[in-house]
């Protein structure tokens, strides 16, 4: 039998308990300049109870108020700031010293009084690529051996309101009002993925967030449809962090009930978080049945976890763990007969996350870094449903076992610029960091364990590797599977099979740096050397002889070398008053691909380019 490697995002979303590195795990799914702002502390309740794990406290009031722990433990965005110091805390770190987005964070809200505030942005991309080669559908549409898009416009509006009765309960909500393709050239044969770009659809409304949020002394209650992070956003990521290169994705969405609490005391470093969870959508479940273009109704997924996590936090760090259990299930029908399966898998994540910062002695600098390492047990099944049961090697499907792990770690330094009182004078001048990541491969998807692990899609590795040729190759992959090898009777696990650029059965590394010779502009280097961790099959390819699956160009699947990438950009933000920013930018991305990538005949892959215009608007 044979069974597609499940995708470690399907399995991992978690509930969040920190800035940027730690919001809400959960078992389950980029922005550069152009991502949304980091999420503010209402979305993520362990920031009410607990003071960042990289920054000092604002000075406690001298009667705090036991019924508020949020205000005398967090900075209050509504209120004026705390006495100046005398002299500017060299020893501070800060994440826009990193990356800086120039977004303010959203208001807290007022003890007295009810409030109301809205954010909002808009985006607008023009990209244009190479014509990726890919594997040709033989039956339907042979000679369609690219991708088919050379350019496109796209954009979206994303509009973020906030109501606060007094400091008492809170109402969130967030919506892409509009998204999709605007103009260009549309894709060929990969509709076996969400946003596959196969129409132009400006129109699109994309509902991300509407919960209920309520502190209280003891820690604080969600109730509603909202996002999940973790640690780097490797295994569970709400799309919103952002990241050097690239856009941020649609992220993970649960319909969550939560509690996070310190039983240490108000004030205590230690943060317990339990959730239970039904998926809205992430990287590889969606309650509606939207993620595959022209599937019958009926076939969402069915996504329930529970999630529980703990996190201690200190001035300078953090480490935290966090466990999750999930089961989905999904009806799949066959295209050309009665045949129907129940394809459903239960699940366990284990994820451990932590990061760090310390000045740099005589000043001036500091020093960070940020880790994270996941597992996931547990098995999958197949199994004939529905009034006409199949009969014969289709219905014997025996269960799969689910083995991966993977993790990544960053390590960086950044100068600090500006010696001004106020800490808004300082920013990064030169930030230097490399990321090495791991996620195991499958190499054998027909001995009933799969092995392969997949990063969430926003968290970006480069420009082109993971999120163009690897992310369409697979998509092309189960396109045909779906529609031709097996249109008589569903295949196992080919909704898991495309990795939606996620990175996954490879090991990199990414080595960036920022110049900024102006506190409002960044030039930006970025570089992605990776290679296989398994042999790079096809699970659904048709067998060379001998009987050996081959690559995703029907080559030879032994060759681990996926290639080096090499990415530039520029980024600028243009205050226009306190309350509008102007983002202007460009990246541009030139990979150059490994053996990896070689077809039948032994052909390369002609080298990958890409260029994208940026423009943003933000309030």
């Amino acid at each position: 039998m044979r069974f597609a490697s499940v995708s470690l995002a399907t399995l991992a979303f978690a509930v969040g308990l920190a800035s940027r590195s730690a919001a809400q795990p959960a078992a389950g799914a980029s922005a550069g300049a152009g991502a949304p702002p980091a999420a503010s502390d209402l979305e993520r309740p362990e920031e009410r109870l607990v003071p960042d794990a990289g920054r000092a406290p604002p000075p406690e009031p001298p009667t705090p108020d036991l019924e508020r722990p949020e205000e005398r433990l967090a900075p209050d965005a509504g209120r004026a700031p705390p006495p100046e110091p005398a002299a500017p805390d060299v020893d501070r770190f800060e994440e826009r010293l990193v990356l800086d987005t120039g977004r303010a964070p959203p208001r807290a809200p007022d003890p007295d009084r009810v409030t109301f505030s809205l954010q909002g942005e808009y985006q607008l991309r023009y990209h244009a690529m190479s014509d990726l080669r890919l594997r040709a559908p033989p039956l339907s549409d042979p000679g369609a051996t690219t991708l088919g898009q050379n350019q496109y416009i796209a954009h979206w509006l994303r509009l973020s309101p906030r109501l606060h009765y007094k400091d008492k309960a809170s109402l969130i909500a967030q919506i892409d009002v509009v998204r999709g393709l605007l103009a260009g050239d549309v894709t060929r044969h990969v509709e076996q993925v969400r946003d596959a770009r196969a129409a132009l659809a400006w129109y699109d409304v994309h509902p991300r967030y509407l919960y209920l949020e309520v502190p209280s002394a003891i820690g604080v209650f969600r109730l509603g449809q909202q996002g999940a992070h973790w640690g780097m956003g490797l295994v569970a990521n709400d799309g919103e962090r952002a990241t050097l290169f690239g856009d941020h994705e649609r992220g993970s969405l649960v319909e969550r009930v939560l509690f996070a609490a310190t039983p240490m005391g108000p004030s205590g470093p230690l943060v317990v978080t339990v959730a239970g969870d039904l998926v809205f959508e992430d990287s590889a479940a969606d309650l509606l049945g939207n993620d595959v273009e022209g599937q019958d109704e009926g076939e969402g997924d069915r996504a329930l976890q529970a999630v529980v996590s703990a996190l201690w936090r200190a001035r300078r760090g953090e480490v935290g763990i966090y466990g999750a259990l999930r089961r989905q299930a999904r009806e799949r029908r066959a295209k050309t007969s009665l045949a129907q399966f129940t394809e459903a898998f239960t699940a366990g994540v284990i994820d451990v996350a932590g990061k760090f910062n310390a000045p740099v002695p005589g000043g001036g600098a500091h020093v960070y870094g940020e880790l994270e390492a996941a597992v996931v047990l547990g098995s999958a099944s197949f199994t004939p449903s529905g009034s006409t049961p199949p009969s014969g090697a289709a219905a014997q499907r025996a269960p799969v076992a689910m083995r991966s792990a993977g993790g990544a770690a960053t390590l960086g330094a950044v100068h600090v610029a500006g010696r001004g009182r106020r800490p808004a004078e300082r920013w990064g001048r030169v930030v230097t960091e490399v990321e090495a990541g791991y996620a195991s491969g499958d190499d054998d998807p027909r001995d009933g364990v799969a092995r392969r692990f997949t990063f969430d899609p926003s968290h970006n590795v480069g420009l082109l590797l993971f999120d163009q040729v690897l992310a369409w190759k697979t998509a092309r992959a189960a396109t045909i599977a779906e529609r031709e090898r097996f249109a008589a009777t569903p295949e196992p696990g080919i909704r898991s099979l495309p990795s939606k650029g996620g990175v996954f059965g490879a090991a990199y590394v990414n080595p960036r740096i920022v110049v900024r010779p102006a506190r409002w502009l960044d030039l930006k280097a970025g570089a992605v050397i990776a290679e296989t961790t398994a042999d790079l099959v096809d699970p659904y390819g048709v067998p060379r002889a001998g009987g050996a699956l081959p690559n995703y160009d029907g080559g030879d699947r032994r060759r681990h070398d996926l290639g080096v990438e090499l990415d530039l950009g520029v980024d600028a933000r243009i205050a226009m008053g306190r309350l509008v920013t102007i983002q202007l930018g460009t990246e541009a991305g030139a990979f150059f691909p490994g053996g990896a990538f070689d077809d039948v005949a032994g052909a390369e892959l002609p080298d990958q380019y890409l260029l994208t215009l940026k423009l943003g608007v933000i309030h």
